[in-house]
């Protein structure tokens, strides 16, 4: 299967301690890269994790609270400094991203080598914001102090694969290989015509992966997130402190596996902890109580989808 891995590069919420990073994910489907929320420190944890600059294009922003953005001037100020020069592209609801940023670009960033594309979207209902012949990006509403949205990305289907058996038996040239996998036949050195059906065998079903951060349960988005390969959700509390939960526009474990459950989700990802947990095994525990395939996010965490 090609790749599509999910990398952790900080699980933690606003608060951050010796044990996490804030907020950052990046996708990895087929070595391009898809970034999620830009903490601060966000382009040092991809140094560490030996993620490639220049292949990231996309970075999508849930919302506007500093520990979900805060590092994208100082990583954009980097990429110039490396000389890049394909455009970023950034996603974020409404227009306020792109009115807070600028000035900040123009001064620490007076010169840069690449244009900064900003993309704005409704946080108020599910749209595709960015396709391409592998890939598509919807927003996932989501319901937080301000403005928020989670990302469900979504792979293209593949072309069948062709029997390796069959190539060598009816010999069949390397140029046909495309033309079989699109739907053709083949007829043999004898006349006798082979059907599509009969050289191929399905692909591999195409993968969804789901990020829900930060936010309140929002059963909305079930019909979207159905049989989702793997699914993120915050877990910022345990069921002790459903109220502040509440209070914050967040959710507790439990109630990020009650999402996982109704959504029918194959894995869970828990994270964005708060740091009054010193140890998170509490809130896997509590999910594992409702949900059984569940993951504690971590720095340096790769999740293949």
């Amino acid at each position: 299967m090609e790749k599509f891995e999910v990398n952790i590069l900080g699980c933690g919420s606003a608060l951050p301690t010796m044990r996490h990073q804030m907020t950052s994910q990046v996708v990895n489907l087929r070595e391009k890269l898809f970034m999620i929320d830009c903490a601060e420190g966000t382009q040092l944890q991809m140094r560490r994790q030996n993620l490639s600059f220049s292949r990231l294009g996309h970075v999508f922003i849930s919302h506007l609270h500093g520990d979900h953005c805060l590092g994208l001037t100082g990583m954009i100020s980097t990429f110039s400094l490396l000389g890049r020069v394909a455009p970023l592209h950034i996603y974020s609801p409404g227009d306020d991203l792109e009115r807070l940023l600028r000035p900040h670009l123009d001064f620490f960033c007076h010169g840069i080598s690449f244009d900064v594309i900003f993309h704005s979207f409704s946080p108020c209902q599910s749209e595709v914001i960015y396709d391409d012949r592998t890939v598509s990006v919807r927003t996932l509403p989501l319901r937080h102090r301000m403005p928020c949205c989670g990302f469900l990305f979504s792979e293209k289907p593949t072309l069948p694969h062709i029997r390796r058996e069959m190539i060598d038996f009816l010999k069949i040239p390397y140029y046909a290989i495309n033309a079989i996998k699109s739907g053709a036949g083949w007829t043999d050195v004898d006349g006798r015509e082979w059907k599509h059906e009969e050289l191929v065998f399905a692909a591999d079903a195409p993968r969804r992966y789901a990020y829900c951060s930060d936010t309140m349960p929002v059963d909305g988005n079930i019909p979207l997130l159905e049989d989702v390969d793997v699914l993120f959700h915050e877990a910022t509390f345990s069921n002790d402190a459903a109220s502040r939960a509440k209070e914050t526009g967040h959710s507790t474990a439990a109630q990020a596996a009650e999402m996982a459950k109704k959504c029918h989700a194959k894995r869970l990802i828990i994270g964005h902890f708060s740091s009054r947990y010193p140890d998170e095994t509490v809130l896997k525990d509590e999910a594992s109580l409702i949900f059984p395939h569940v993951v504690l996010a971590k720095e340096g965490l790769k999740i293949e989808v």
